[in-house]
């Protein structure tokens, strides 16, 4: 006999059932429902059925026939900075180089290193996701509700992202600060399986914001403010533009970047410069407006540095991830370290 938390309260008895009963073939999972086997306060439910709190489900005892494994690694618990935790949400700035979640070749990611250090907490679910090699702002639910809710302000662009891209390529002139992309985006594989993104016509509805911070010859920085939230959005928006990321190794210049890389390099790279650095939304419990930023990284800050002593020309632009960023009037949370 389960009694149903704020852990689970809102989902679906058959997704629960798949989180509780792991290593059970669906098919079974759907034939305890069907059979009755499965109760909810003593009654019987379908399979879409919502949990409701205080809810006591009897969960039937369950055979399965395992093969011999190997057993998994263990996934080691890791420290990462928090820029703001609560009952409710935990933010976190990611570092570059890092998945949210282990698959695709990646044994593990945030959300595992964090469950395994926090083995006591009941619930923990990334609201949304950054490519591996982007980092700053994640942000994670900690209960049911605020996941359903922070959901809900993504779907309906209650969300305001914004990252930092530093691109190769010079800013037309006719564009002003400020250049819309709305081209539409189609996910599709390579051969080997890796995962890819395209402008095509028939793709997924897209909009990216993209506006100018700062630039010298050859290079320029950009905010990007996410308005879609496709898979590499910025990525492929910024190379269809003619200005890919430095340090992108799926859309980017490669001969750039290999250079970009090397010892001793001025200026020099070794990450892909996309960074989350400001995410602001609604509280999914008091309503309160909260912004979180993650400080630009160092190497990037090193990048940036470096491209102004070499294109400096006396008007270069005092603002950007350097100087003051705008005030605003909502709970900013910086970040202090776990």
């Amino acid at each position: 006999m389960i009694e149903i938390d704020d852990g689970a309260a809102g989902q679906r008895i058959d997704n629960f059932l798949l989180r509780v009963c792991k290593g059970v073939p669906k098919s079974h999972i759907y034939r305890i429902l069907r059979s009755g086997e499965v109760r909810v306060n003593k009654g019987r439910v379908d399979a879409q059925y919502r949990l409701a709190l205080g809810d006591l489900v009897r969960v039937p005892p369950i055979r399965v026939a395992r093969a011999d494994e190997v057993p998994a690694a263990p996934v080691p618990s890791a420290h990462f900075d928090i820029l703001y935790e609560d009952d409710h949400l935990l933010v976190i700035d990611k570092p570059a180089g890092v998945a949210v979640h282990g698959g695709s070749g990646v044994a593990f990611g945030v959300i595992e290193q964090l469950r395994a250090a926090r083995p006591q907490a009941k619930f923990l679910e990334l609201v949304h996701r950054l490519d591996r090699e982007t980092s700053g702002v994640l942000m994670l639910a900690k209960k049911r509700s605020a996941l359903v809710n922070l959901h809900e302000q993504i779907r309906g662009n209650g969300m305001d992202k914004r990252y930092y891209a530093c691109v190769r390529g010079e800013w037309a002139s006719d564009w002003g600060r400020r250049r819309a992309v709305k081209e539409p985006l189609h996910k599709y594989l390579l051969p080997d399986g890796e995962r890819r993104v395209r402008v095509q016509p028939d793709g997924l509805p897209s909009h990216t914001i993209f506006n100018l911070v700062d630039r010298w010859p050859g290079y320029a920085l950009l905010e990007a403010e996410l308005k879609t939230g496709r898979t590499h959005q910025i990525r492929v928006h910024l190379a269809h533009l003619g200005l890919p990321i430095v340090g992108d190794a799926k859309y980017g210049d490669f001969a750039l970047n290999k250079e970009l890389a090397r010892a001793n390099a001025r200026p020099g790279l070794k990450r892909m410069f996309l960074h989350a650095y400001r995410l602001k939304l609604t509280h999914p419990a008091s309503g309160e407006t909260l912004q979180f930023e993650a400080p630009l990284p160092a190497e990037c800050q090193r990048f940036v540095a470096q491209l102004a002593e070499i294109g400096s020309d006396g008007s270069r632009q005092q603002h950007g991830p350097q100087g003051e960023q705008p005030h605003d009037e909502t709970g900013t949370h910086g970040s202090t370290a776990i």
